[in-house]
């Protein structure tokens, strides 16, 4: 079969729950991860969604009856066995669990199953008093101590109308949990502590300084490192992103919050990196209640916050400390004057102006700089994609150390 060695291969199979209209989604997010995607449907499944609709979505066919003389002439279900990187059953029904579980073959996607090495990821989806039967739970174990991963269900209310565990979880979830089962771990088992999103520094209940920082350079940054095999801790400022899975997330609201989480955090880690947009002032003053309009107002005194990463650098130890410098004018001075003065391995520049590469986008445009006097300039990319070129430079730091 003709494969693209740049781009992961994922099988998808789509058995027949109602939850199959968000395999839609589900194929659509790993095509946009750079994934090379193949669908499977078993009949009950085309009863639910067209295979037109994942052919539309990947730029492949959707194989049809295993039976198909021409098909298995073209494209044989060995031949998508041994194709596959990962092997995705979502949603899994209780009867292709049932099957998996016993080893029977008798469609395309359960003799696939037999047929291939890759990672199994199944992510359940049936009716609540179905997945609580016992047999289920027995086929599900069964499974995983074969080695297959499972995700989820989720608990909530399902089509069928009844309350409880059995839903198929969210598609982002896992299409995660298949990245992550291909990933590349050369960070296995390095503890990385990230920092992320904006800190809020209140004037009273309901006003603070704060910066338009989504948090998403930062939480990048984690999910790629934790894929990569990394056990991520991530330090949060207020955001409306959700944080990855698998790394332990410490919420922090203001400057000093995060001072103090960092502190406390970074003595147990080898890496350290700095993304958060960290308030550099905050009122002197923190009202108790709400300050009124009354003729001009109230005058507000700022003060400086703690200076983390400075902190961090006169303290750094062995550990390699990774900053980053928003600027808006004269970026790679800025930026190489701050790396020097706080004791950097690595400095992240941007110009956060720039309306393609500031603050709550998707892409950014850096440079890289070293204590050495290197500078490296990135074209335009996505967040994702600066996130691994960051860490791959954080592995190379660690194989000099």
């Amino acid at each position: 079969m003709e494969q693209n060695d740049d781009k992961a291969r994922v099988l998808l199979g789509i058995t027949g729950g109602i939850a199959a209209y968000k395999a839609a989604e589900l194929a659509s997010r790993l095509c946009q991860a750079g994934c090379d995607v193949r669908v499977v449907m078993t009949d009950h499944a085309r009863r639910f969604v067209g295979p037109l609709t994942f052919t539309a979505l990947t730029g492949h066919p959707v194989p049809g009856d295993w039976f198909d003389p021409d098909q298995e002439a073209t494209i044989s279900h060995i031949d998508l066995a041994r194709w596959a990187q990962v092997v995705v059953v979502a949603p899994a029904t209780a009867n292709f669990i049932a099957k998996a579980a016993l080893g029977l073959a008798d469609d395309l996607l359960s003799t696939i199953l037999l047929a291939t090495t890759a990672p199994l990821l199944i992510a359940p989806a049936m009716n609540p008093q179905m997945y609580a039967h016992p047999t289920v739970g027995e086929n599900l174990d069964r499974l995983a101590q074969r080695g297959a991963r499972l995700v989820g269900p989720a608990a909530g209310h399902t089509a069928c109308g009844e309350e409880g565990a059995g839903r198929m979880v969210e598609p982002a979830l896992i299409a995660e949990h298949a990245l992550d089962l291909m990933a590349v771990r050369d960070l296995e088992g390095v503890p990385i502590l990230v920092t992320a999103g904006p800190t809020r520094e209140h004037l009273d209940p309901v006003r603070y300084l704060s910066n338009p920082s989504s948090g998403r350079m930062g939480l990048e940054i984690a999910r790629m490192a934790r894929r990569r095999g990394a056990e991520v801790t991530l330090v949060l400022g207020p955001t409306h992103l959700e944080p990855p899975f698998g790394v332990n997330v410490v919420g922090v609201t203001s400057a000093q919050d995060m001072a103090e989480a960092v502190a406390r955090l970074a003595p147990a880690q080898k890496v350290v990196v700095k993304a958060a947009a960290v308030g550099d002032f905050r009122p002197e003053k923190c009202h108790p209640t709400k300050v009124k309009k009354t003729g001009q107002g109230e005058a507000c005194q700022l003060v400086a916050t703690t200076d983390i990463l400075a902190a961090l650098g006169r303290d750094k130890g062995e550990r390699i400390l990774v900053g980053f410098a928003a600027e808006t004018d004269e970026v790679l001075a800025h930026a190489g004057a701050k790396m020097q003065a706080k004791n950097l391995d690595l400095m992240v520049a941007n110009d956060v102006s720039a309306a393609d590469a500031g603050f709550a986008v998707e892409t950014n445009r850096v440079h890289f700089l070293t204590p050495d006097g290197e500078v490296e300039t990135l074209p335009l990319m996505s967040k994702q994609e600066v996130a691994q070129r960051l860490l791959d430079r954080v592995g190379r730091l660690l194989e000099g150390a």
